[in-house]
């Protein structure tokens, strides 16, 4: 998985991207796209690992992109955010950090805060970006369609789509909202539509409402979080041990790095299944809906050849039997076929058979 963190400068964008990512040094600041790769914290994780001692302890990870600040004040700052577009596009969802927070200090963007005004100026960006490559690709398909081809009915279904998508992306509509069914999904799978992307929507706010922060509605938002960047990233710098104190004195229950993740996985629409033994521990992220057989095939495709049935627990009844021969004395232990769909959370041993 692989998201993008963008929005317009002194958001706090490139702040909370150290606060999650833990990547303080930063030589190319506000030049050049920042990447890092976060572990995804999961107690059930832990709890294994605990239980069966393994050589390997091996979590799911996500990468994070910090893409410089966007800007609609110059021409010059819109090429140099259009630049990224095509990096944007390699990603799975976007994070959108916008400032509510004031500080004479900071010079703000416009001269204003004002979370939603911006929100709608990235929002503008990832519409012209999409309408580019929407127009292009309708030019191609009406040259295309004078000559008679094999695909020739292919493309009229497609051109009929653009079509769809062009008037939307006109109306300033995003195109999660226009390609809905699976086929037309297949279709457009390629383009990597920036407004077809889940987007994250990260409130930055300042220290005094880090607890209680105000949030709005924002209907092209998939989520919203608040939190203060600055002081997450405080946080951040600190010894584990020291964190849990801090956050319980600013009255916040988790970290920012935990909250935005796991919104990203339910914007996303991910779960995690995990596999357990003694040599490794280890979560696997996949869709929500995924099938046995398709989890199976995530950790190697001989385990989906060969695929017979999947042992299978939910880690809730897991840790309150207290270990696998407890669970399945208990008969929480279920043995379940192919078309099986996975459940977060599940701990999973494949049997099979190559």
């Amino acid at each position: 998985m692989k998201v993008a963190f963008v929005g317009p400068p002194q958001s706090g964008k490139t702040t909370l991207f150290r606060a999650v990512t833990g990547q303080f040094e930063d030589p190319t600041h506000g030049v050049q796209e920042r990447v890092a790769v976060v572990k995804v914290p999961d107690p059930r994780l832990d709890f294994l690992a605990e239980l069966y001692k393994p050589k390997k302890y091996t979590p799911a990870t996500i990468e994070v992109v910090d893409v410089p600040g966007f800007s609609q004040v110059t021409a010059q700052q819109q090429a140099e955010f259009r630049r990224h577009i095509p990096s944007l596009k390699l990603c799975d969802a976007l994070v959108a950090v916008v400032r509510a927070f004031d500080n004479p200090n900071v010079a703000a963007y416009r001269d204003r805060v004002d979370p939603r005004a911006d929100l709608e100026e990235l929002h503008a960006e990832l519409i012209f970006a999409d309408l580019e490559t929407v127009a292009n690709r309708i030019e191609k398909l009406e040259k295309a369609l004078t000559k008679p081809t094999r695909t020739h009915e292919q493309e009229k279904h497609e051109l009929a789509l653009m079509q769809r998508c062009r008037s939307a992306l006109e109306n300033e509509k995003p195109l999660s909202d226009v390609v809905t069914g699976d086929e037309d999904r297949k279709l457009v799978k390629g383009f990597r539509f920036l407004t077809q992307m889940p987007l994250v929507v990260v409130v930055n706010v300042s220290d005094r409402d880090a607890a209680n922060p105000r949030l709005f509605e924002y209907p092209k938002a998939s989520a919203m979080i608040g939190l203060c960047a600055n002081t997450e990233a405080e946080i951040a710098q600190l010894p584990p041990e020291d964190r849990k104190a801090f956050l319980d004195d600013l009255g916040v229950a988790e970290p920012a790095r935990d909250r935005l993740i796991r919104a990203c996985y339910n914007a996303m629409g991910l779960i995690s299944f995990l596999t357990y033994g003694p040599d490794e521990v280890r979560a696997w992220s996949i869709r929500r809906g995924t099938i046995a057989v398709d989890a199976a095939g995530e950790i190697h495709s001989d385990l989906a050849r060969g695929f017979i049935r999947a042992e299978t627990v939910a880690f809730e009844d897991l840790r309150a039997a207290g270990d696998m021969k407890a669970a399945k004395a208990a008969g929480k232990v279920r043995l379940e076929g192919k078309n099986y769909v996975v459940q977060d959370g599940d701990c999973i041993l494949i049997k099979f058979n190559v």
